[in-house]
């Protein structure tokens, strides 16, 4: 018998983000998965090597990796829709919980488990908490490429973003705005250390 999980998950590269947004490039899913794992991972080190923490950094990617994958079902229901109201949040929450279950149910049974773990992550942990901070920071910096191009649509999102980053409390995401974030206004020259 053939699963198709794994032919789901390619699917990913189909599913563009930012719908309602004119974009300069646009953006898939698995591209942007792909990111949120590495910010994920540079969250949980700084959580472990700069704060003393002991954030499970594998565990924390993987909760990245598989962020998304619900999204093959449900498309990405822009961000304004999804978040309306309660009523829609938890409407589309229970949406994004059965698509994950019809999702899992593409698995073979003997392996399902390690992946239950990844696709529905425990929401308290501090892994979960550093992913979401992750997911975030990708936008914060899709709103800050966007804007180097000139396209000012993404000028009031950039700004709710970074209000709803700093609101999170976390020194993760403080340390990675100091260190990170003004990388990201130079331009490839600026970068190599050309001019």
């Amino acid at each position: 018998m053939a699963y198709n999980f794994f032919a789901f998950m390619d699917r990913m590269k189909y599913i563009k983000r930012w719908q309602l947004m004119r974009s300069v490039r646009e953006e898939n899913i698995m591209e942007h998965s792909q990111q949120v794992a590495m910010f994920t991972h540079a969250l949980a080190v700084i959580n472990n090597k700069v704060f003393g923490g002991n954030a499970d950094a594998e565990k924390a990617v993987l909760y990245a990796v598989y962020h998304e994958c619900g999204e093959v079902m449900t498309g990405d229901l822009p961000t304004p829709v999804k978040y309306f109201n309660d009523f829609i949040r938890g409407a589309y929450k229970n949406i994004e919980d059965k698509a994950c279950d019809k999702l899992l149910s593409t698995l073979p049974e003997e392996i399902r488990d390690d992946f239950e773990t990844n696709v529905k992550p425990d929401a308290e942990s501090i892994e979960y908490k550093l992913m979401k901070a992750a997911d975030r920071l990708a936008a914060y910096v899709k709103c800050l490429e966007e804007l180097r191009c000139g396209n000012n649509e993404f000028k009031k999102a950039k700004k709710s973003i970074e209000k709803d980053l700093h609101a999170r409390n976390l020194r993760e995401v403080e340390y990675f705005f100091e260190k990170f974030i003004p990388s990201y206004e130079l331009t490839l020259d600026e970068l190599d250390g050309i001019v």
